[in-house]
């Protein structure tokens, strides 16, 4: 199996700690995916194992949100012929696995007029918020499988739901998008209707703009993604950063449970007088 369990470290954030623990034991080896991922390779050499449990243990140092003042620039839309190289983003310009154009998709948006307006920032958080005001979280009704044609039909899904069909969108606009999965802190936020519910990981879309780099937007509780998120793996889709992911021999039945703990601290940093947000979580 391969895990992609590590925080990245990268834009602003910092992984302080880390361990990994797996049982039956063995020696995690590990190596980096084709998108920067810090991942874990395992090997399970049992003739009978009843189970597999995988417990990741971090502390991370969370970015700030960005800084995006400088988005009003009317040439905002021709600057996408400098940044947005067709090589170097080749994999976030293009359709894959979850995130294509189709005629679901082409209804959707010409049924609540998704359109590009003045700027490149402006047109995501709209289309956003459409997918905010007409999608529905509901865990259980899609599948990781489930394609974009799914879950347009459906208007129902969970945060990875959200995620590909914005990033269909945006890339359909030339926009280089990635998807990003992580962890979002919620313990303390007393009445602030936000998912996915406490216990369970997070997904959402970052998109290279011009001025700001990549930004993050939450397009399941429409918000730019701030320092209440854990960025773990980045990729096309979901196809390319699931937390676990190999093959098992022997067995046709298999059940997956999958708990996520996210803890907010105020730690000081050795070596520095400032104190900073740290952020503990286990899964």
């Amino acid at each position: 199996m391969s895990l992609r369990l590590y925080p990245r470290e990268d834009q602003g954030q910092r992984v302080l700690s880390f361990r990994l623990e797996v049982e039956p034991e063995t020696v995690p080896i590990e190596f980096q995916d084709s998108y920067g991922n810090t991942c874990h390779l395992i090997s399970i050499h049992k003739q009978i194992a009843d189970s597999i449990s995988i417990k990741s243990k971090a502390e991370v140092a969370p970015a700030r949100a960005p800084d995006l003042t400088d988005e009003f620039d009317s040439n905002l839309w021709e600057i996408f012929a400098d940044i947005a190289n067709p090589v170097l983003y080749w994999d976030y310009l293009n359709p894959s696995r979850f995130t294509r154009n189709c005629p679901a998709l082409a209804v959707f948006i010409s049924t609540h007029s998704i359109r590009k307006s003045a700027s490149p920032l402006s047109s995501l958080l709209h289309a956003s918020s459409i997918l905010y005001s007409k999608f529905r979280y509901e865990p259980g009704i899609t599948t990781v499988d489930s394609s974009i044609e799914r879950i347009l039909e459906l208007g129902r899904g969970v945060c990875q739901d959200y995620t590909h069909v914005l990033l269909a969108i945006a890339r359909s606009w030339g926009i280089p998008s990635r998807y990003v999965s992580g962890y979002l802190q919620l313990e303390g936020e007393v009445g602030v209707d936000r998912v996915p519910p406490t216990g369970a990981s997070h997904a959402w879309g970052e998109f290279l703009l011009p001025y700001c780099g990549w930004v993050g937007i939450d397009p399941t509780n429409d918000t730019i993604v701030d320092h209440r998120y854990i960025r773990i793996a980045v990729g096309r889709d979901y196809a390319d950063v699931p937390p676990t992911k190999g093959v098992i021999f022997g067995g046709s039945n298999s059940l997956l449970d999958v708990r996520v703990t996210v803890n907010h601290t105020d730690g000081v940093v050795a070596g520095k007088e400032s104190s900073e947000e740290r952020f503990k979580f286990d899964q």
